[in-house]
Formats: structure tokens, C-alpha cells, sequence
């Protein structure tokens, strides 16, 4: 699990891709007691430790790739790296469980406010103060046009800290929606059909 609070960037060093799966290695901003079969939350993604050094390896198998923007890395770019919630940690964000539901991209930028649009048949999970998880980080939407788009609001110290401040108009962002609304959403919507029937 995770809070959405990111730690800090990581520089992808290296990618090597076959047929199974994609290993990239990630020198982190920090190792300190991370271990083989540890989970970090990349951009927004949970993935698992398969080495730990000076760069550190990942395994990516293609249904991460396909659903996510980490198939889009390329050597030198940053991410955003958090490392798993442990028993005690402060909780500063929102829980994540760093299963990326879907990718959304940036519509405009002005100043420390995003516009970014969602697909459609997500839209139903996206409420004004409602939580989500844009490339891991826990933020808070603002307005919402009720079709997947919606705003939020950027404080500059995420800017500084996390890679949001460098994404342009139309970059891709990996999305990860609020646990506890999706299971709200899906329950009233169970009732309302058993209603109906």
C-alpha cells in the first residue's frame, strides 16, 4: 500500500525488452532498506523489486505496459518514486494500492493548475473533492465537467518534488482512482439495478 506522498524522482538507466517482459532499472533516490520482492510505487504503478543497487530492477509484463504509461519510458526520463506504507507511517495522502486504472492526459496548464482529461467510463468515479492519483501523487479534484475531465490544483512544493512540474500538454499521466469511491459507486449502482428489476 501507498500514500501518494512521492519521495522524490528516479532516473530510468536502462530498459531491456523481450518477448515475456521488460526489466528497466531505476536509480532511486533512495534504497535504505529496500530488499528483493520490496514494492515501489513508479509513477503511480506497484511494481516489485527484483535487484536492489545503484540501480535498482523492475519487471514489467506487457498488461502493465499496455495499461499504463511506463511503456512509453525511455532511458534518462524521471519518475516518481514511492516506497511502501509501512506499520506507523504517517498517512499524508490517500491509500493506493498502485493498481493504475487507467491513463489520462493533460489538457492545459496554467500556472499550478492541471486540466486533464479521463475516459469516459471512468467519469463516474471523479467527484469535485473526491481523491485521485495522478503518476502517484495524491491530490485532490477540483472542478469537473462530469465526462472524465477535471482540475487540480498544484502546490509548489509537489512541483518541485514530484516530475508533474515538467509534464506538458498532452502528456499521457497514469491514473489510479480512489478505492473507496469506486466501492461506493459500484454499490449504490448494485442497488439501484436491483431496484429497477
Amino acid at each position: 500500500m501507498f500514500t501518494g506522498i512521492v519521495q522524490g524522482r528516479g532516473v530510468i538507466e536502462r530498459i531491456d525488452s523481450n518477448h515475456d517482459f521488460t526489466t528497466i532499472g531505476i536509480r532511486l533516490p533512495s534504497i535504505e532498506d529496500l530488499q528483493a520482492g520490496g514494492s515501489v510505487s513508479i509513477d503511480g504503478v506497484c511494481l516489485t523489486a527484483t535487484s536492489v543497487g545503484e540501480m535498482t530492477t523492475f519487471d514489467l509484463i506487457p498488461e502493465t505496459l499496455e495499461r499504463t504509461t511506463l511503456g512509453n519510458l525511455v532511458e534518462g526520463d524521471e519518475v516518481n518514486v514511492e516506497r511502501a506504507m509501512r506499520m506507523g507511517d504517517e498517512l499524508g495522502g490517500h491509500i493506493l494500492s498502485g493498481h493504475v486504472m487507467t491513463t489520462g492526459v493533460i489538457e492545459s496548464v496554467n500556472g499550478q493548475d492541471y486540466h486533464i482529461s479521463a475516459p469516459t467510463h471512468v467519469a463516474e468515479f471523479i467527484h469535485e473533492k473526491g481523491f485521485i492519483a495522478v503518476d502517484g501523487i495524491s491530490l485532490t479534484i477540483g472542478k469537473i465537467n462530469g465526462l472524465g475531465g477535471f482540475d487540480v490544483h498544484i502546490i509548489p512544493e509537489t512541483l518541485r518534488l514530484t516530475t508533474l512540474g515538467s509534464k506538458k500538454v498532452g502528456s499521457e499521466i497514469n491514473l489510479e482512482i480512489d478505492a473507496m469511491t469506486q466501492a461506493v459507486v459500484e454499490t449504490v449502482k448494485r442497488i439501484m439495478a436491483s431496484k429497477e428489476i
